[in-house]
Order: structure tokens, then C-alpha cells, then sequence
């Protein structure tokens, strides 16, 4: 195992020999998982994933700083630095306590879109970015721009100075953005008129990259997904084939925005998907998987070989992670195989606890809310009633503990988080009878990796667990600014 001030101080060595990259390419791939990778590297190429490992230097075991990450709060601990707590983004929603209805984190009525009836901006974002210290440094020469299947991925990839953030919509399949960052560029209305998704989604094929090459490799059967219905683009975005619609656009960014071209260090930001398709369990799609991968791991060489070729050998510094790992299973009787299961109703446990309350405190509706695995306290009846909020919600956590299929429960005096959390025993199912949600605990420890390729750039693998909020100072001292305002981390170098 090489330590990491070690490995740390050689890279330092090297990075004061060279100038600021031209081109920084941050990518952040929803659900890559190290073991995955492992897997599948034998069916992989030598200009992908490979070379990441045999050139860049890695991190194999990179963790988030807080508990469960989704992409949104995935994409804003990358470009800012800083945990949830303090750049604004829990997760990808979360409950308005005036209104008790949810709030979504890019959502924003302020802001028309383009090619999309959705109102986006960055604004919950509470923070600066790695693009927006960029913008600032070059006194607004540097070009940033930000590229994901998902809008929330893109636009908190992109930041508040960016110069634009595109990603597909839902209902159209066109890549759409928001007024937020201007006027639509000419370049991507000509990119969705001759080559836009929308023209081409009734005659694609989803089966196995390369024949079935792969998929028989590894000795799994044949598979295809054709999209039609409503639900064509969504399930799209969920397939092997989203990875190649996203470099393809980006590659037409590249070509038709001097991105890399000049002194002034520029910015991309790509998401990729490498999660089960249609978010269905990896069980029922294993040769799917497997597709993502070869895929994920070909779309990532030609990227990397376009833009060394447009730009120059040495010139780009490429920054790939994952948004971390969470295990999605489809509820199923465990019992069976005598493994400890069982199911826990959020909705009666509020219920259950109102009542508690109402005993102890006299009549209201004490519980207000409840979303996810998180309960809300009626902080306003508390206040009028003048009672002692923290001394709620201990008596209330130790209520919740008595119930089956606890396993710990956490209180929070944030202001849009849940007055308690709940962590449900591992193997049970989390049920909302309200909504219908049903959620399987699995507490697996799987690892993703870090990796850094290009300019300054060292082979070295370093085993030390690293935090992903120190991405974004790292990245920040490689192209000589500033790291984000809310990043209170030391570089990894």
C-alpha cells in the first residue's frame, strides 16, 4: 500500500513543473462501482478505463463525507468542495416546511427553459464552484460548461457563472437548458435538428455492444430494448446507450465553442450513468450491466483521444469519480432463507408517535410530515407552546427506538432536514403508505475510485480512503485558483 503524502508529494514535484492545463474534464458517473469495474475489466479496451489505471493516478477508495449520497447531493459536494450541510443540496429534494410540499433542488419559477417546459437555476446552490472561482480568476475569459442526462447533475456541475448547462428532456429527448445562462447557442439548436435524439429514438436498439461480443464472453444471453411509449426518453436515459448521446453532444461542444483553445483554462463537466437500466434490480439485468460498462468504457477513450487531439497531448487534466454506491433490491421474502427481515411502516410509525406525544405533551399534530426515512416535527406548535425542541426530540427518538426493525435514529436541527431520521435494521423494507415507496436497508461497504489523468500527472495508486470534497481544492491548485468559497479541505497534493 503506497501512502498517500507519499504518493501525494511525488505528484506535487511533477505539478510544479508544468503550467495550468488547458482544459480540465471533470465526470462524475452515476453508480460506478470499483467492483464492477473489476469484473468487467477483461471485456474492457486499452484507451478507457485501462489506461485511466495504467497512466492516471487512483484513488481506490474514495467516500462521501455524509451518510447516503443521490446524484444531486453527488454533484455539488464535487464542483464545491463542501458537504451538504453547508453548500444547500441534501439531496435531490426535500420538504418546504412552510408548505409541506417538496422542494426540488434545481427547480426554479424564476427561469424559463429552453426546449423544456422546466424552470431551472442553481440558486439553491449556496456556494461557489469549481467553474465559478475559474470564471472569476480569468475575469470571465474561461469557459464553463456542464453536460448530464439529468438536470440536476448538470446544472450543479455547472455553477452560478457557467456559460451554459444542457441535458435531455424527459418528454422530447431534445437537450434542453435553461435562461438562466443566456440565450440557447446556435450550435446546439443545429446539433438537435440534424443529429437530436427525437429523430432517431424510434430506430434504436439497445443489445449487446459490438455483437454480442461481450455478452457471450461472459457467458450471458442476448438481450435488446427497443424505446417506445411515453416513457421512451427516460428509459433511454437509463441505458447503455446514454453514454454515447452524451459524448456525442459534448464532442459537438468541443468542436463548435474554442473550449481548450486558448490560455485561459476552460471547464467541462460530464455526467454518465452507470446504473441498472430502467433502475430495475442488476439481478433481472446482469447482461445489461455488463453492456453499461463496455460501453461507459469505450464512450470514455474516444472522448479522452478527441480531446487530446483537438486540444494537444498533455494539455487536458481529466477528473473521473462516481457519485458513490447504493444498492437498489426489489423487496423480497428473505425469510425463506432465514435471514432477519421484516417490514417497517413509516406512515404508522408517525402515527404511533403523534399519539406518544399527544400523551405526553397534550393535543396537536405534533408530527407534521414525513418524508423518506425522515420525520418533521411541528417546530411551530413546539414554539408557540414554548417546549423545549431538543428534549422533543430525544423523547421521540427514544419512542422509535422501541419499534421493530430500528436500527438507530438521528436528530437533526437543520433547517430543511427531518427532526429525526430513521435507520431502518439491514434486510428490512422501509414502506410509506402514502406514497407507496418501499425501500430495501443495505448497509454494504462498496468502493468507487478516483482517478487523474493528464497534465502533471504521475502513475500512482493510492489505497488511503479520501473524501470526495477534497476533489474540488485538488482540481482548484492544478489550474492556480482559488478553491471553491464553502471548501474548507486540503488538496490532495
Amino acid at each position: 500500500m503506497i501512502a498517500l503524502s507519499a504518493a501525494c508529494l511525488a505528484f506535487s514535484a511533477s505539478a510544479q513543473r508544468m503550467e495550468a492545463p488547458r482544459l480540465v474534464v471533470n465526470v462524475l458517473i452515476d453508480g460506478l462501482r470499483t467492483d464492477y469495474l473489476q469484473a468487467y475489466a477483461p471485456y474492457f479496451g486499452e484507451r478507457g478505463f485501462k489506461r485511466l489505471e495504467s497512466e492516471g493516478m487512483k484513488f481506490s477508495q474514495v467516500e462521501y463525507p455524509y451518510g447516503i449520497p443521490d446524484k444531486a447531493s453527488a454533484a455539488a459536494c464535487f464542483s464545491t468542495g463542501a458537504s451538504p450541510y453547508d453548500n444547500g443540496i441534501v439531496s435531490e429534494r426535500w420538504l418546504d416546511r412552510k408548505t409541506l410540499r417538496p422542494v426540488y433542488s434545481v427547480e426554479d419559477s424564476k427561469y424559463r427553459g429552453h426546449l423544456t417546459q422546466e424552470n431551472v437555476s442553481p440558486n439553491k446552490l449556496l456556494v461557489s464552484t469549481i467553474g465559478d472561482e475559474l470564471k472569476v480568476a480569468s475575469a470571465g475569459r474561461s469557459l464553463v460548461y456542464s453536460i448530464a442526462p439529468d438536470r440536476e447533475t448538470s446544472v450543479l456541475m455547472a455553477g452560478h457563472a457557467a456559460n451554459g448547462a444542457f441535458w435531455i428532456n424527459d418528454l422530447t429527448g431534445q437537450w434542453c437548458s435553461t435562461s438562466y445562462y443566456g440565450a440557447f447557442p446556435q450550435w446546439a439548436v443545429t446539433y438537435d435538428n440534424h443529429s437530436g435524439l427525437k429523430n432517431r429514438i424510434g430506430s434504436l436498439s439497445w443489445k449487446p455492444f459490438d455483437g454480442s461480443r461481450a455478452a457471450k464472453a461472459a457467458g450471458m444471453g442476448n438481450f435488446q430494448h427497443k424505446f417506445n411509449g411515453d416513457r421512451r426518453f427516460r428509459e433511454f436515459k437509463t441505458s447503455g446507450l446514454v453514454g454515447e448521446e452524451t459524448i456525442g453532444f459534448a464532442l459537438y461542444l468541443l468542436q463548435n465553442t474554442g473550449l481548450g483553445m486558448d490560455v485561459a483554462t476552460d471547464l467541462l463537466s460530464l455526467g454518465l450513468y452507470a446504473r441498472s437500466f430502467d433502475h430495475k434490480s442488476t439481478q433481472d439485468f446482469s447482461s445489461e450491466m455488463l453492456d453499461t460498462y463496455v460501453r461507459l468504457d469505450h464512450d470514455l477513450a474516444v472522448f479522452m483521444d478527441a480531446v487530446e487531439k483537438k486540444i494537444g497531448q498533455g494539455r487536458a487534466l481529466f477528473v473521473v469519480t462516481g457519485t458513490g454506491v447504493t444498492e437498489s433490491e426489489t423487496p423480497q421474502d428473505l425469510s425463506r432463507y432465514r435471514i432477519p427481515t421484516g417490514t417497517f411502516n413509516i406512515t404508522r410509525a408517525s402515527m404511533l408517535l403523534n399519539m406518544y406525544l399527544v400523551a405526553v405533551y397534550g393535543q396537536g399534530q405534533w408530527v407534521e410530515a414525513v418524508m423518506g426515512n425522515e420525520l418533521f416535527l411541528n417546530r411551530s406548535l413546539i414554539e408557540k407552546q414554548t417546549l423545549n425542541l431538543s428534549e422533543m426530540q430525544q423523547r421521540s427518538r427514544d419512542f422509535i427506538l422501541q419499534l421493530s426493525g430500528v436500527k438507530d435514529v438521528e436528530t437533526s436541527f437543520h433547517p430543511i432536514l427531518g427532526d429525526l431520521k430513521i435507520k431502518v435494521s439491514p434486510g428490512w423494507t422501509l414502506v410509506n403508505d402514502e406514497t407507496g415507496g418501499q425501500t430495501v436497508s443495505r448497509e454494504s461497504y462498496v468502493t468507487f475510485p478516483l482517478y487523474f489523468l493528464g497534465t502533471g500527472i504521475e502513475h500512482e495508486e493510492v489505497e488511503t480512503p479520501v473524501s470526495l470534497e477534497r476533489i474540488a481544492p485538488t482540481v482548484s491548485k492544478a489550474i492556480h485558483i482559488r478553491a471553491p468559497n464553502g471548501c474548507g479541505k486540503a488538496p490532495l497534493f
